[in-house]
């Protein structure tokens, strides 16, 4: 089943699009190497070229530079390993900054020259230009962005959760630790678009089966300080707050409910937290009352698959810090490396063949926790959440406060 994207960013990036769309046509021609390999856009006999839509400037500066440096990691460390396909992984970056402009005109610029994408940055720009990808670009997307209105494209495909699923999970486990029942309001703070709306119709879903109901508070991705939203949501007497933004966002609201003595549990998105924000002032309002999910264990966590990278990407980058983004971004390029594999031994390095490898891959990642599964464009690679929560001692900033689960209501959910 196809998504519905959000008309008002591909109405503005129309004319973007219209403009460019000739050039993706070019150079789809395909060759074979010496081995019989197929080869097309973005390979040659020595190379493979990804690329790399991120966010280093803007909203999710910090998870861009995360997530980017972690994919670097993995090209350097599979380089050293020999490359893939008798060929060296190249990755071209750029930084869109949270611009919906700069994020088309930079898949734009990329597109003709790379095989795919490791990384592309923003649900809203995804799915303006998932039209494109579909009918005549096919190069396979792995977004951060886990918005279900991206579910059903043969080459953008989600890993992990989609928001609406997660924000389901959320709420039974508010539900499960007895924090809010039958009967009680629950509010919810979302960015405007994809990814808050797609993380609302979750809520209101799991609302509906638990007897709750949603207070509404839509913010844009430019507000950061959220007293209007704490003090509305106060007045309507809610028991629980869902944030569906960045980390800005839930920084402000934990903060100004903390500062006026609102004592009522926080729960936020994947998206809504990075541990920066621990050193600030909103800090011990965060490790106060405050839980995100994932679909991943923590970067911090003792299992083998998290120490293990977090050694690795502290060696190679020993002035910055770790967050979930090392995890997302390491996950995703070894998603993409695992998919390449496979259409080298099915000696078919074009975009459909990659393409038909990622359909192929089942059970990958446990080593974080949980397992992906890849075989169904329709579907996420997973319905299972971990509950984490911050914690400043821990490398991260984040602890497991739940492990990998479904909820029943996450389970019965249909995508829409």
């Amino acid at each position: 089943m196809r998504k519905r994207v959000l008309g008002a960013v591909v109405a503005a990036l129309a004319l973007t699009l219209a403009g460019c769309s000739g050039k993706a046509t070019e150079g789809k021609d395909t060759e074979a190497d010496k081995g019989g390999v197929k080869t097309g856009q973005g390979v040659t006999d020595s190379a493979i070229t990804l690329g790399s839509l991120t966010d280093m400037t803007g909203v999710y500066a910090s998870l861009g530079k995360s997530v980017t440096q972690a994919q670097q990691l993995w090209v350097k460390q599979t380089n050293a390993a020999g490359g893939i396909c008798d060929r060296k992984i190249e990755l071209t970056v750029r930084d869109h900054g949270y611009d919906p402009q700069k994020a088309i005109a930079a898949y734009t610029e990329l597109e003709p020259d790379v095989l795919g994408f490791t990384q592309f940055i923003g649900s809203p720009f995804v799915a303006a230009v998932e039209q494109r990808i579909d009918g005549q670009d096919h190069g396979v997307v792995l977004p951060q962005a886990w918005s279900a209105n991206l579910l059903g494209s043969p080459y953008v495909r989600v890993i992990g959760a989609t928001y609406d699923i997660e924000t389901i999970n959320l709420i039974d486990y508010l539900v499960s630790e007895k924090r809010i029942a039958k009967g009680d309001k629950i509010g919810q703070v979302y960015f405007e678009g994809d990814y808050g709306e797609n993380a609302l119709a979750g809520a209101k879903y799991a609302a509906q089966q638990a007897g709750l109901t949603v207070v509404e508070q839509k913010i844009k991705p430019t507000d950061n300080d959220m007293t209007a939203q704490v003090s509305a949501l106060k007045q309507a007497g809610v028991k629980a707050i869902i944030v569906s933004a960045g980390p800005r966002q839930a920084a402000s609201l934990v903060g100004v409910a903390a500062a006026t003595g609102f004592k009522v549990p926080v729960v936020g998105n994947n998206s809504a937290f990075a541990p920066q924000l621990l050193a600030t002032q909103a800090g011990p309002a965060l490790l106060g009352d405050y839980y995100v999910a994932a679909s991943t264990l923590p970067i911090g966590d003792p299992g083998a698959g998290p120490s293990k990278l977090a050694k690795e990407y502290a060696a190679a980058y020993p002035k910055d810090g770790l967050d979930n983004g090392v995890v997302a971004g390491w996950t995703a390029a070894s998603v993409y490396g695992e998919a390449l594999k496979k259409a080298c031994d099915a000696k078919d390095l074009t975009r459909e063949g990659v393409d038909k490898a990622l359909l192929t891959i089942t059970g990958y990642g446990s080593d974080f926790g949980i397992s992906h599964d890849f075989t169904d464009p329709k579907a996420p690679s997973t319905r299972q959440s971990v509950i984490l929560k911050p914690d400043a001692k821990a490398p991260g900033g984040l602890v497991v406060v739940r492990p990998a689960a479904v909820s029943p209501a996450a389970e019965s959910y249909t995508l829409k």
